[in-house]
């Protein structure tokens, strides 16, 4: 009987001094963070996680020309639309220690990421 409790204390111990799961980091806390909307849609925040995420974004509202078409899909001239432009960043340190950071811009052309770690064409 006391090898058993000895066992089962053993276990304990073990776990218990065992590294948190990965899933921790749901649990991270905010250590700072910084907010500003105005009215004409321009925007920006950050924020910084005790597990070192860092996120920073910036957003504006852009006025572009694109085709107007008709119910059968043909161009009858432009019309102006409002689009959302933003350009931010964030990072992170993976499992194996490696600090990532993915630089954007989104707009009206599309997500562009970049980051040292993302694969870049090559020109033939």
């Amino acid at each position: 009987m006391n090898a058993l409790f000895a066992l089962l204390l053993v276990v304990v111990v073990a776990t218990s001094a065992a590294p948190a799961p990965a899933d921790s980091d749901a649990q991270a806390a905010i250590v700072s963070q910084t907010s500003d909307v105005q009215p004409d849609g321009s925007f920006n925040y950050a924020y910084e996680s005790a597990n070192g995420i860092k996120v920073e974004d910036q957003g504006t509202i852009k006025s572009i020309k694109v085709p107007k078409l008709d119910e059968t899909g043909r161009q009858i001239g432009d019309e102006e639309v409002l689009v959302s432009v933003q350009t931010g960043s964030y990072q992170y340190t993976a499992p194996d220690g490696q600090l990532y950071t993915l630089r954007y811009v989104a707009d009206e052309n599309g997500f562009r990421p970049q980051g040292d770690h993302l694969p870049v064409a090559q020109n033939a």
